[in-house]
């Protein structure tokens, strides 16, 4: 989007977002269907008019990343919108949910933790990733989680986690020993939550390999 460009009017949003659900209707029971409607009729109007004045028009929405290699290690990722300052980004990734309970999983690591929180790994594989693609020269400034359904307080948030060095070299580690794991045939099965952010994040992002590929090597 250019900076001259306009955001649609909220009805717009709003119609795009009817269209979709009829499009997938076929995956929601009836009820759970009604109420996402209804919940999307309240919510995007309000999540609208919170931002509408402040979203950079500076962006790039959904993009894929691919061919990217960090030691040796081959990495991918979608990104929801990339908001550019210049060559500096700002990575937005849209979460849903109560925001209260995501906070654990910004922490960075720490006696309790020593992986960092689900998000935190996730913010900082996001500059690993953008500031390893050799197609484009951009810098990673933040990653900025934004929820688009409000607190308890039925408030909106976004929180931003800033990258130092010393995270980038703290995933780059924890990258490497999952992938050499995978080499090993040692595959990662996670926590075996089927809910867990983080393993879903990484067998669908960065440490990705064919079991078919391993086999045809026996």
């Amino acid at each position: 989007m250019r900076e001259t460009e306009q955001f649609p009017f909220v009805e717009t949003v709003l119609d795009d977002f009817s269209w979709y659900m009829m499009r997938h209707r076929q995956s929601f029971t009836k009820e759970t269907y009604e109420r996402r409607m209804e919940q999307g009729s309240i919510i995007i109007p309000a999540y609208y008019n919170k931002y509408i004045d402040s979203w950079n028009k500076v962006v790039s929405v959904e993009t894929n990343i691919n061919g990217v290699v960090v030691n040796g290690v081959p990495l991918k990722g979608k990104l929801d919108k990339l908001e550019f300052f210049g060559k500096d980004v700002n990575v937005v990734d849209y979460k849903t949910g109560n925001v209260d309970n995501a906070l654990k999983k910004l922490n960075a690591p720490d006696g309790k933790n020593p992986d960092g929180g689900d998000y935190w790994r996730q913010a900082v594989f996001y500059k690993i990733l953008l500031d390893n693609y050799e197609l484009k020269d951009w810098r990673v400034i933040s990653t900025e989680f934004d929820f688009i359904e409000p607190d308890s307080n039925n408030n909106f948030q976004k929180l931003k986690v800033v990258i130092d060095p010393e995270d980038v070299a703290t995933v780059k580690t924890q990258i490497k020993t999952v992938w050499d794991k995978i080499q090993e045939k040692d595959f990662y099965k996670g926590c075996g939550k089927a809910d867990c952010h983080w393993c879903n994040f990484v067998k669908d992002n960065f440490l990705y390999i064919k079991l078919e590929e391993v086999e045809e090597e026996d």
